[in-house]
């Protein structure tokens, strides 16, 4: 008796320390900012250059903007620029196809998902209609990236890429501009790292560092009785470190960049699941990160909808960084 009993203990012992193990400590928030100024709405990317944060919108697919922080309510000064014609990456005819009827439907037939800065400040923007990214010169001057042709089909046999709007939904670089991550959205979701050489973009070797599916663990008061697949949203490279935006989750993770391995997670569910902030549907809709020495900023996409408290327009969170900063182990 003595026995099973002290065997339950260890048993019971184990299970917390496991628990334990796995909480992620929850992020500070240090301030709200509506989003005005933006064309098409829908705040989808966020990258801090040289000290500006800088946003696209998924609506747009001729201009990108610096957001003046001036005020509690920021503005969006567009930057216009006239994006050549995509290259051909490979996407299947129905997804390229119904990509296309979508972009005349609600605007935004590139579908830009993300953006991202190098040393030079250029700007990088991931287009998910195309599964091809644009390079964008301090003065609007725009130009694809030549990546390797055969990415999107490396991608697609590792089981991602297989489903409309759940193509590429973020990326980063490092500030040299010669290295280059991508983020596959869903079902599955994976990342993808490629590499700038002499004679030109090549995958790491491979393309793909990370395919999975499955479900996530959402945050408890999100638990309805629906399944959550497994994504990314957005990314950030940060002092040789990739961190992904994890909205189902309500989550940040600080990831090796060559392997994709989890470090770290942080999690801003308190402040993204407060009643007031909620929005009428089962699932997140953070769709931008960004990261410095102090803290993070992460957006959110609202497609329009409306908050509980009667918020209609993007709205960008600050967070202080995680005691001991984000390289903390």
């Amino acid at each position: 008796m003595i026995r099973a009993a002290f065997a339950a203990w260890l048993l019971m012992a184990s299970l917390g320390s496991a628990q334990a193990a796995d909480e992620v400590p929850e992020l500070s928030l240090l301030g709200e900012y509506p989003v005005e100024g933006m064309r098409g709405g829908n705040l989808s990317g966020l990258t801090s250059c040289d000290g500006e944060l800088w946003t696209v919108s998924d609506r747009d697919d001729d201009q990108v903007y610096r957001l003046d922080r001036a005020n509690a309510v920021w503005e969006g000064e567009p930057l216009t620029f006239t994006a050549p014609a995509a290259p051909d990456m490979g996407l299947p005819w129905s997804i390229a196809a119904r990509a296309t009827a979508a972009g005349l439907i609600r605007g935004g037939s590139l579908d830009f998902e993300g953006i991202a800065c190098d040393a030079r400040h250029q700007l990088y923007l991931v287009s998910e209609a195309k599964a091809a990214v644009l390079r964008l010169s301090r003065g609007g001057k725009a130009r694809w990236l030549p990546l390797p042709g055969g990415l999107v089909a490396e991608a697609r046999q590792q089981g991602l890429l297989h489903h409309f709007n759940a193509i590429f939904e973020g990326l980063a670089i490092d500030s040299s501009g010669q290295r280059l991550w991508l983020a596959a959205e869903r079902e599955r979701r994976g990342l993808l790292g490629l590499r700038l050489e002499a004679e030109g973009w090549h995958c790491g070797p491979p393309c793909v560092l990370l395919s999975e599916g499955g479900s996530e663990e959402v945050p408890p008061v999100m638990r309805i009785g629906l399944s959550y697949a497994k994504d990314f949203s957005d990314l950030a490279y940060f002092k040789g470190k990739l961190f992904t935006l994890e909205r189902n989750a309500y989550k940040v993770c600080r990831r090796d960049p060559d392997t994709a391995a989890v470090e770290r997670c942080w999690s801003f569910a308190e402040t993204g699941l407060t009643p007031s902030r909620r929005y009428d549907k089962p699932y997140g809709l953070t769709e931008a990160l960004a990261l410095d020495d102090t803290g993070a900023w992460i957006g959110t996409d609202n497609n329009d909808w409306v908050r509980a408290d009667g918020e209609g327009r993007p709205v960008v969170w600050r967070f202080a960084a995680p005691a001991g900063g984000w390289e903390a182990p």
